[in-house]
């Protein structure tokens, strides 16, 4: 795992934001955060290993005073990269989490992987594993590290999203949201997605990385002139060309770079709206 001391604002280089936001980034987070925590009854929050969720336990563990007060769900495809699965295993005992891991093992045990189909792996390996987790559980609450910038669908979402009873997601009927206004009063039986990083950007999350040494899987630095930039399923998620081997390096790339952070999966490239409707039907 990589750490680094280095606090935001301390190089000239231009990799650096004012500190000032990213306390102002925090502080909103954090206020969603116990929001939920408060409103809702019974709280999960998805954890996939990646940067953002991460930064989203990280930030969990300022807003209730160094620990997690809820279960992580961790899908698992089988399909994962294993660097992933050791760093999860690690950090679930450095940090006392409690883990849930969710796998669909009838889809499994009938053969389901890639070939027959990204957006129909997904479904079953990834959304099918969450619905029954969440039914399993009781679970009337689900906080996801998803950002707005990261994917044109998300764009649509809300803080505080609405689902319906199979966890569907209907981008065209959620709630308005004004300023830090958000609804949380909905009719009992209704299951709410909860995204307190949905105004983060990537490079937010790096610097905030970088100013926290925040732990991150060492897949994400550069060997050999590749690196991961968005982690996922390994039959499924390539690497990009680059030279960032550390914290700055990445920053200094992300600050020009015109390709997008979900080129290497490969579901997003399957039809045009594949991961729309993966969303729809109740994915992360």
């Amino acid at each position: 795992m990589r750490h680094t001391q280095e606090p935001v604002g301390s190089k000239g280089d231009g990799s650096s934001a004012p500190p000032d936001v990213l306390d102002a980034l925090e502080a909103e987070s954090v206020y969603i955060l116990r929001e939920a925590f408060n409103r809702l009854d019974k709280l999960a929050m998805l954890w996939s290993v990646g940067k953002d969720s991460n930064v989203l336990l990280w930030l969990t563990r300022k807003a209730f005073f160094g620990h997690v007060p809820f279960p992580v769900i961790h899908i698992d495809t089988s399909y994962k990269i294993p660097e992933m699965i050791v760093f999860r295993d690690r950090l679930v005992k450095e940090w006392g989490l409690d883990l849930i891991i969710g796998r669909n093992e009838a889809a499994l045990a009938a053969g389901m992987n890639h070939k027959k189909g990204r957006v129909v792996c997904c479904t079953a390996l990834k959304t099918e594993a969450l619905k029954q987790v969440i039914g399993e559980h009781g679970f009337t609450g689900v906080i996801a590290g998803i950002r707005r910038d990261e994917e044109g669908t998300r764009a649509k979402e809300r803080v505080f999203s609405p689902r319906g009873e199979k966890a569907e997601w209907n981008f065209r009927d959620q709630p308005p949201e004004f300023w830090d206004q958000y609804k949380t009063d909905f009719p009992p039986g209704t299951h709410l997605r909860v995204h307190p990083l949905l105004h983060w950007t990537e490079l937010d999350v790096w610097r905030y990385i970088r100013r926290e040494a925040i732990p991150v899987v060492e897949l994400y630095f550069a060997k050999r002139g590749q690196r991961y930039r968005s982690l996922g399923c390994l039959p499924c998620t390539g690497t990009i060309k680059s030279k960032a081997a550390d914290l700055d390096g990445i920053i200094r790339e992300l600050e020009s770079t015109l390709v997008s952070e979900r080129s290497g999966r490969a579901q997003d490239r399957e039809a045009e709206d594949a991961f729309e409707r993966l969303r729809a039907d109740g994915y992360m």
